[in-house]
């Protein structure tokens, strides 16, 4: 959930790394802090609460050191506090460490530790690490041995970087089981948990694999494996454009982002529908294949499992197989019945969701065809599994996913289309069809993004409630329970989603008098139902709000219509209000839309 920067190279190293912990922030922002080489003397300045703080200590820094590593915290063992701050040293001040993951046995070695005259001032699991390097240190090991022991010790997750002052000419680095990338260019390298910290400074990146620990020099990498055997790494090229982790004139990302899935959706869309056969990038399923697959897992968390249950009506409906969507915190630890002819599609976003990870090797272990879907190249979870396929989302930085989600759906009902149309379980027309729909998608979300003034209006009226209800049936439902996440996750306000037919059976003990309740109605079929539900809710005071393609003959106190689209697609547009919905209020209220409290973008813990 941290994240972590790391420079060396011929340019003042405090700029670059305050400069990656901001574009960072969103993996946590507990604390920060930054440790450099200078003089042979390892420096270390932090503080407990956002990346300003620190750049405010260091405004005046007249520091000319060339090599740092720097952290931005998202708390776990240990309260947010200064003592608790990365980077951490060992008792001698020699070995400075950054850390991002869990260390499960920290404890085990803390004793030992201590039972060898070792001292401890944080509540953190990450200070055993430096301490660690320290004994084996001290025990005649070269700085690259010492690390390698130490990362053998340890269990659990992580990404560190260490310093060492008797070596002011490099930084050693080790993953397991957490993002770390190393950005190079001609006299420079750069090292981050996400591609995005180090952008503006090279495209070229080293994807480090679990095991990796590397040597980093300005001029120079030195790859090896667990058992420090050297190793070749093949240099990938990213295509972001730097500007896409820039905010470009808007206030705040979230609202960039929500504004960009027009052109996200194209550019996930991209030429996969374009032949009288659906292509998937880097992909195919032969007929034999997925004749053999009874059943289609699709595993997530959050936002991305919604987008899971959003698609699940066009998979069983058009592909003919029955799916199941799961929470991969759940997944693994239920000994779900995947087997052979099980297709397991795991999804996330910045595809190192530690908890989907784990659910994809079960899956795998299980002997299931895992197939990935991100938005990051080269992410932990296409390197696991058995086949991958990305989202084109672009850079998201907002920690409330947006544009990646619409990404996903549009992706998700792609595959289900092909998987439809190779085992010809529905006809060629209705393929087409779709297929017309899903190319028109950018277009109708620009036309659902044109005006947002009811919704602002909506916005100001009940931004300073303390709870909520979203309902939808059948393919809304869904879309209610992202729109309620988003408005927990940026406002800070109570809110629950049901299907509508639910809230009879409990939840409408609750509402009272201006009581919001807003409800999802896409589909014509079930339009008659969902207006009753909102009926019931109204005979007990609630105010409604609705979300529709459909002409309402009932009176609602809000009514925001979105264009007519192919009933599967609906969930891609009917979410878009709710987005702008959680965004307005979150201004309305003055809070940080971008990283609100307790969460990070990257849940790379479980």
């Amino acid at each position: 959930m941290c994240g972590i920067v790391g420079y060396i190279g011929t340019q003042k190293a405090v700029p670059i790394l305050l400069d990656g912990l901001t574009k960072l922030e969103y993996r946590g922002y507990d604390s920060a802090g930054i440790s450099t080489i200078e003089n042979s003397k390892i420096t270390i300045t932090k503080d407990k609460g956002r990346v300003k703080n620190l750049s405010e200590l260091l405004k005046d820094s007249n520091s000319t050191s060339t090599i740092g590593i720097a952290h931005t915290r998202w708390a776990t063992h240990g309260k947010p506090s200064k003592t608790n701050s990365h980077p951490h040293t060992d008792n001698t001040n020699k070995f400075s460490v950054v850390h991002n993951g869990i260390i499960e046995n920290y404890t085990d070695i803390k004793k030992f530790l201590m039972d060898n005259g070792y001292k401890f001032i944080s509540e953190t699991d990450t200070e055993v690490i430096p301490n660690l390097i320290s004994y084996y240190y001290a025990s005649g090991n070269d700085f690259l041995k010492s690390v390698n022991l130490a990362c053998n010790d340890l269990e659990g997750s992580y990404a560190i970087e260490v310093l060492c002052e008797d070596f002011p000419d490099k930084i050693i680095v080790a993953k397991k089981d957490s993002p770390l990338v190393i950005g190079t260019s001609k006299d420079s390298n750069y090292i981050a948990s996400d591609i995005p910290a180090v952008l503006s400074y090279t495209k070229d990146f080293y994807l480090l694999e679990d095991g990796d620990i590397v040597e980093i020099y300005a001029n120079k990498l030195n790859f090896y494996d667990k058992d420090l055997n050297p190793i070749k790494k093949k240099i990938e090229k990213i295509s972001w454009d730097a500007s896409a982790i820039e905010k470009n004139g808007y206030d705040d990302f979230m609202l960039k982002e929500i504004n960009e899935q027009v052109v996200s959706i194209r550019e996930t869309i991209g030429f996969k529908l374009n032949k009288e056969n659906i292509e998937l990038d880097n992909i195919s399923l032969s007929k034999d294949f997925l004749s053999n697959i009874n059943k289609i897992f699709i595993v997530a968390c959050g936002t991305a499992m919604h987008a899971g249950l959003a698609v699940k009506s066009i998979f069983e409906n058009l592909c003919q197989i029955p799916v199941e969507v799961d929470m991969a915190s759940e997944f693994r630890y239920r000994n779900p019945l995947v087997n052979e002819h099980t297709l397991a599609i795991f999804i996330s976003q910045s595809g190192e969701t530690a908890d989907t990870i784990q659910a994809l090797k079960l899956a795998k272990e299980k002997g299931a065809t895992t197939l990935a879907l991100s938005n990051v190249i080269g992410s932990s979870i296409t390197r696991e599994a058995d086949l991958y396929i990305y989202t084109h989302a672009g850079p998201e930085i907002a920690v409330a996913s947006t544009k990646a989600y619409t990404a996903q759906v549009v992706l998700l009902n792609i595959i289900a289309l092909y998987i439809a149309q190779t085992l010809e379980t529905v006809d060629n027309d209705t393929i087409e069809e779709i297929k017309k729909q899903i190319l028109l998608l950018p277009s109708k979300v620009e036309e659902t993004l044109k005006d947002d003034t009811i919704i602002k209006k909506l916005a100001d009226d009940i931004y300073d409630v303390k709870d909520t209800f979203f309902i939808g049936r059948g393919i809304d439902y869904p879309v209610a329970m992202e729109g309620s996440l988003k408005l927990k996750e940026i406002s800070y306000i109570h809110s629950e989603a049901y299907a509508g037919g639910e809230l009879k059976h409990g939840p409408i003990a609750l509402v009272e008098n201006n009581f919001p309740v807003i409800g999802i109605m896409t589909d014509k079929k079930l339009l008659e139902k969902s207006e009753s539900n909102l009926q019931e809710v109204i005979s007990r005071g609630a105010k409604t709000i609705v979300i529709t393609n459909q002409k309402i003959d009932k009176k609602f106190d809000y009514v925001i219509e979105i264009p007519e689209i192919n009933k599967y697609l609906s969930p891609i547009l009917s979410v878009i209000p709710l987005q702008l919905l959680s965004y307005y209020i979150s201004k309305k209220k003055g809070l940080d839309v971008d990283k609100p409290r307790n969460l990070a973008k990257s849940v790379t813990v479980e």
